[in-house]
């Protein structure tokens, strides 16, 4: 969403340029500011900022790194802002209660498997990597004071979270308040032009945007992204609720993951995830329309993701093992042999079994996997959770589409 009816016009290689950089986008604020600054025809500064609090990605956090892979393509300057500093504050957005602060080891740690996942994505040559520990860590304490009497505390409780746990009585740090006023302040220690975030960030970033004018700065254009939906279509993609894609995940579970989502979930993945020009996937959706099977087109969509991180090679052989186990309805003939304990002379429960052999979680995840009949015993589906292996047999195992594992039932001793 833009604010098109104010926007000056461009034309030429730039209207092309801001038609790319709004793709996917969910609001740009103002987008006529973003006009007169490409029109100034010099690189401009993006800045992004990312708290180290967890060491892996998935899919959804790439959302924002795509779009500044675009600007960096357009041959603006790209900032990969690392929140050393205000990972040690936490941030509460979206929380109901105080987040836990991280120590300076858990930052260092998470901060350097950032960098290497990031450089997936992001021209490594073309991206500065800057630490807000790098103003922050040397600021006397009068510098936090001058930062926080330019905003008040009446503007602060606009912010949704913290007006609902002001209402119903939960306590707020004072230092949760600074948080916003720490992240706007990047965009002025780095004069940023642009600075980038979920659409769960808009506050903070709109602070930011408020304090570069108070530091006689002009305004940065605040672009926020939407949250990408997971592999259920519905809720956010969440490790918490399993339905993400990590990009560190090997090259099959990605490709069998990514062939899960709903055609109409597809197109989606396609504006958010995929380099693909827009007119290259507006040409993909008329072959749909036009009688194409939209699996191929899925297809096209998880090998451009699995060769982004992983190569092109693993990409292709991904799909082929795909084709074989699931189109031709083959099981994998390369499982090595996993040899199972069991101390009963009965056998091994089935839930045991598959979660010792690595394919559930828990007994009771197995379990329940179990009664929603997405377990197989030699290609035969399974649902009675009494079932057990027999000492010495050997069986292949499987959970969902893509879990296999070949085992045999030791005797007890």
């Amino acid at each position: 969403m833009t604010d098109k009816d104010s926007t000056p016009e461009l034309s030429g290689p730039l209207a092309g340029q801001l038609a790319e950089l709004e793709r996917g986008t969910q609001e740009v604020l103002t987008a006529a500011d973003l006009v007169r600054k490409l029109k100034r025809h010099r690189p401009l500064i993006v800045k992004a900022g990312f708290d180290p609090t967890a060491p892996d990605l998935h899919l959804g956090h790439t959302v924002l790194l795509n779009k500044m892979r675009q600007f960096q393509q357009f041959g603006h300057e790209v900032v990969f802002l690392i929140g050393d500093f205000t990972g040690m504050i936490g941030d509460p957005t979206g929380r109901n209660a105080t987040r836990p602060r991280l120590t300076p080891d858990a930052i260092k740690a998470n901060a350097a498997t950032y960098e290497k996942q990031v450089f997936k994505i992001l021209d490594a040559s073309k991206t500065r990597v800057d630490f807000n520990s790098r103003w922050f860590g040397t600021m006397p304490a009068s510098g936090l004071i001058e930062i926080a009497a330019k905003h008040t505390v009446a503007r602060m409780l606009e912010r949704d979270d913290f007006t609902r746990r002001f209402k119903s009585n939960q306590s707020i740090a004072l230092h949760e308040f600074l948080y916003p006023l720490v992240q706007g302040y990047d965009s002025v220690a780095l004069k940023a032009d642009v600075e980038l975030g979920g659409t769960d960030q808009k506050f903070n970033l709109l602070v930011g945007r408020n304090l570069q004018e108070q530091y006689g700065q002009e305004p940065q254009v605040v672009i926020t992204m939407p949250l990408l939906e997971g592999l259920d279509g519905v809720n956010k993609m969440s490790k918490s609720l399993g339905n993400y894609v990590g990009i560190a995940e090997d090259p099959d579970d990605q490709f069998g993951k990514l062939m899960s989502i709903s055609d109409d979930l597809m197109w989606r993945y396609f504006e958010l995830l995929s380099f693909r020009p827009l007119a290259d996937i507006e040409a993909l959706k008329k072959a749909v329309t036009a009688g194409r099977n939209p699996r191929d087109v899925k297809f096209e969509l998880a090998e451009e993701i699995v060769g982004r991180f992983h190569d092109p090679a693993s990409a292709t052989a991904a799909r082929e093992r795909f084709i074989a186990r699931f189109s031709q309805k083959t099981q994998p003939t390369d499982l090595p042999l996993q040899f199972l304990s069991c101390a009963d002379a009965g056998g091994l429960k089935l839930a045991a079994a598959l979660n010792e052999a690595g394919l559930a979680a828990s007994n009771s995840e197995a379990n329940r996997k179990i009664q929603e009949g997405a377990v197989r015993v030699d290609g035969n589906k399974v649902v009675d959770r009494e079932r057990r292996l027999a000492p010495g047999a050997e069986y292949v195992l499987q959970l969902g589409p893509r879990k296999f594992a070949r085992v045999q039932v030791s005797p007890p001793d």
